[in-house]
């Protein structure tokens, strides 16, 4: 395979078991912009979700089983590194993000490394409650003090990544639970990478369904707050700098 040129977005989608709406997805993504094209990384599903998604127009990249978003997600940006994509953005295999906001998103690559499609930034009705909404605020607040800017959906998984950004991921991307979001964004922050957060709407699940209820989002407030005390005591990592040295930026 060749290199892809510079103008091209890579949209990687991790998907496992989302045979359902995977392929609407992959549709929608590719018909709302030519420069798109889309990795759905197979996530050892047990369902029809590879041939849905390669049906649909999708490269699929099989794991031979579950990794969970943090791996999927490495297996991407590996692919996007090998590749020569400059820009990719994750977007949910589920529907959730609205592939009309991936531009949207991409645009605020333009000043900083990592752009963040926000929930909580006064567009749409997205709405949390309870200790899910703790935990949120809660990392909102200290993570904005660390990336000196204000941002209000540090956990949202619709989020872009220039070429700086992939590098320092590639060194960094953990698997563990919240890592693919909550860590891998401390740790970049603390790395050099800069942040940016863009206006989104969320829409309706196109499939299965959604994993929330009361007794689980207590236990997400606790196992927020540990990833986040867990992420502040990782060492930044090297990989920005060598990357800017490489490309002479």
């Amino acid at each position: 395979m060749e290199p892809n040129s510079s103008s091209r977005v890579l949209v990687i989608m991790p998907a496992w078991n989302e045979a359902e709406a995977v392929g609407n997805t992959v549709r929608e993504v590719l018909h709302t912009n030519a420069r798109y094209d889309v990795l759905v990384v197979n996530d050892g599903s047990n369902d029809n979700t590879a041939q849905e998604a390669a049906a649909a127009g999708a490269t699929v990249l099989n794991l031979p089983f579950n990794l969970g978003v943090g791996g999927a997600m490495r297996a991407g940006f590996k692919y996007a590194r090998r590749l020569g994509y400059l820009q990719v953005i994750q977007v949910d295999s589920d529907g959730q993000h609205d592939p009309r906001s991936i531009d949207e998103v991409i645009a605020g690559l333009a000043h900083a490394d990592i752009s963040i499609g926000a929930r909580f930034a006064d567009r749409g009705d997205y709405k949390v409650t309870g200790p899910r909404k703790w935990a949120m605020q809660l990392l909102a607040k200290v993570i904005s003090s660390l990336a000196k800017t204000r941002l209000t959906d540090v956990t949202s998984g619709f989020r872009a990544a220039n070429e700086r950004a992939v590098s320092q991921y590639l060194d960094h991307y953990p698997a563990e639970y919240l890592g693919d979001t909550i860590d891998s964004l401390v740790v970049a922050i603390r790395s050099g990478c800069t942040v940016t957060q863009v206006p989104v709407e969320m829409r309706a699940r196109q499939g299965g369904k959604p994993s929330h209820n009361p007794a689980k989002a207590a236990i997400y407030l606790g196992r927020s707050v540990f990833a986040l005390l867990f992420a502040l005591t990782r060492k930044p990592t090297s990989s920005v700098i060598t990357a800017a040295e490489t490309t002479g930026a």
